[in-house]
């Protein structure tokens, strides 16, 4: 009987140190790929003049940094061969434009020379309707006694529009994103709501309605369809590659990530009660 119990004591050691053993992951890491964000917004009452672009790269997993892409040549043109150049904030990756003339149903072609490759995109700027008014229904959801809030906007009658909406929230470092086309409501009033459970009243909530094309649309459904609503961002790296309008003409194979993208919008803060 003491053998049996010194031999179960000396699996159950066994057992547990095993559990202790650190065990190294050899991860297989995917050369960086060029990230472009390119989101063109022209707020609503403003010129829209100031842009801004920004050049990153993806990387390992567990890196906490995230490289940005120096020394590119970065520029805009629209169908009159106008030109409105990004130039790079020194060393930081961010390419910014005082210039810029937003113009609606514009079509403008953006270019990115980086590291002997040439990258090109089109894309029509889009118009938003604006938010008429906002709500707060203190009965919604699914249990009846949370916090919603809704932005109105009337849909544009005759003509095919789709939308982006963001929200973001006082509790939450990520935004939420959901897309939306007026197939079922073409000319009528209609409104975006919020999808957070845990609003409280004094917190602040900032709500966001971009006009997009029918391809930027096509786009983000899939992106959210795979991330969820909360994506953090339409050019921050997916969890499975999405690719995006954005052609590297020097080698189509050795593509980028992210969009460029040409949108008015209408943003407004809401302070909930």
């Amino acid at each position: 009987m003491k053998k049996a119990a010194l031999l179960i004591v000396f699996f159950i050691s066994i057992f547990f140190t095993s559990c202790e053993e650190v065990v190294d992951v050899d991860l297989d890491t995917a050369p960086p790929k060029l990230v472009i964000e390119a989101a063109i917004n022209w707020q609503k009452g403003t010129t829209g003049s100031d842009q801004i672009i920004k050049l990153t790269t993806t990387t390992g997993y567990f890196e906490n940094t995230i490289p940005t892409v120096s020394g590119a040549i970065v520029y805009i043109e629209n169908s009159k061969n106008e030109r409105f150049n990004f130039i790079e904030v020194k060393k930081t990756g961010r390419y910014t434009c005082i210039n810029f003339a937003p113009v609606i149903d514009e079509q403008y072609t953006l270019t990115v020379v980086s590291r002997g490759s040439r990258y090109i995109a089109t894309e029509t700027l889009k118009s938003v309707a604006p938010i008429t008014r906002i709500e707060q229904n203190n009965e919604g959801g699914f249990t009846g006694k949370d916090i919603e809030i809704k932005a109105f906007y009337t849909d544009p009658a005759n003509e095919d529009n789709f939308y982006l909406f963001k929200y973001t929230y006082p509790n939450k470092v990520t935004s939420s994103y959901y897309v939306s086309e007026d197939k079922f409501y073409q000319g009528n009033e209609i409104f975006s709501s919020s999808d957070d459970e845990d609003l409280k009243p004094g917190g602040e909530i900032e709500i966001t309605h971009y006009g997009i094309s029918k391809q930027y649309y096509n786009y983000m459904n899939i992106l959210v369809s795979i991330a969820g609503s909360n994506v953090g961002g339409p050019f921050q790296s997916p969890p499975a590659t999405v690719k995006g309008n954005i052609v590297n003409v020097t080698n189509k194979e050795n593509y980028p990530l992210g969009y460029f993208s040409l949108s008015e919008i209408d943003s407004q803060k809401y302070l909930i009660k």
